[in-house]
């Protein structure tokens, strides 16, 4: 019977920092995607700012010869990412797509000009710099009309401002909350063996040798962790990059290096440092005090 009782307590310990190991590699997966969106915070605001673009209406009597012209001038620009000529025909069947029903034959001609779409840095789509460039662009003879959409324009702008502030605070609100849940978890797990520890001050062991295979198990506990969590981050972004192709740079090696860095850096000390203010706690407690 006397033989169970080391059982039961090995088993209950084991059960304790196994839940704690499970906690802290959720915690940790959630801190690690929020670096990742932290990290590429601004790759996000530029996808957004990029999607902005021009519509060059080109007249209706140039030739394709002027229309590449015009074209590889705008491409050897520092403001145009990419440029795309869309033919009458072409203007035609999209917009018979988005409408649902062909309107050149209730018109009995197409009305449309043939076009340039023009997508631009994101550093260029400021109101103030479209307005520069809508000037720039009529000064071509072949191009007729400029047309974006202005109000969109000031629209995105304003709310990746306000986005980017609120992620901020969002992200320092969650980074304490998750700090707080992997402190509580370490804290329990401590708490367990609270009696363990009183009876080594009985026996007259010294603080830092009751202190060592604690915090040695934490920087372990930490690790494996992170590891966990890691797997599952990299195993995610592996399942949804096409879904995250253009928002956040999977193929980016060094960025996501960092985020893995950063999750293993933070689930060492934090759990060093949980677990030494824990012991601490209860080397400082009475023996009456434990049962509190």
């Amino acid at each position: 019977m006397a033989d169970l009782k080391p059982k039961r307590l090995k088993k209950r310990i084991f059960n304790s920092w196994i839940t704690s190991l499970i906690s802290i590699s959720l915690v940790l997966l959630l801190i690690g995607m929020l670096g990742l969106i932290l990290i590429n915070a601004n790759q996000l605001s530029e996808y957004v700012r990029e999607k902005i673009g021009f519509t060059l209406v080109l007249q209706d009597n140039i030739n394709e010869a002027e229309i590449y012209q015009v074209q590889k001038i705008l491409n050897a620009g520092d403001y145009v990412k990419s440029t795309r000529y869309i033919d009458k025909e072409t203007a035609a069947k999209e917009l018979t797509k988005d409408l649902g029903e062909d309107f050149t034959g209730f018109l009995g001609y197409n009305p449309l000009f043939a076009s340039l779409e023009i997508k631009l840095y994101a550093n260029y789509t400021h109101p103030d710099s479209l307005l520069i460039l809508e000037k720039e662009f009529l000064k071509y003879p072949q191009i007729k009309e400029v047309y974006y959409q202005k109000n969109l324009v000031t629209v995105i702008n304003k709310n990746v401002r306000r986005i980017s502030l609120i992620l901020i605070l969002i992200s320092g609100l969650l980074t304490f909350i998750f700090v707080a849940l992997i402190n509580n978890t370490i804290r329990i797990s401590v708490y367990s063996q609270r009696f363990t520890i009183n009876t080594m001050q009985m026996v007259g062991a010294s603080n830092a040798f009751i202190r060592k295979p604690f915090l040695q198990r934490s920087v372990f506990l930490g690790i494996y962790g992170a590891i966990i969590a890691n797997i599952i981050l990299f195993f995610g972004f592996y399942y949804y990059k096409k879904e995250l192709l253009g928002i956040i740079p999977i193929n980016h090696f060094a960025t996501v290096g960092i985020v893995f860095l950063l999750v293993l850096l933070l689930g060492i000390i934090i759990s060093f440092l949980s677990t030494l203010f824990a012991v601490n706690k209860f080397l400082s407690l009475k023996f009456d005090e434990l049962f509190y």
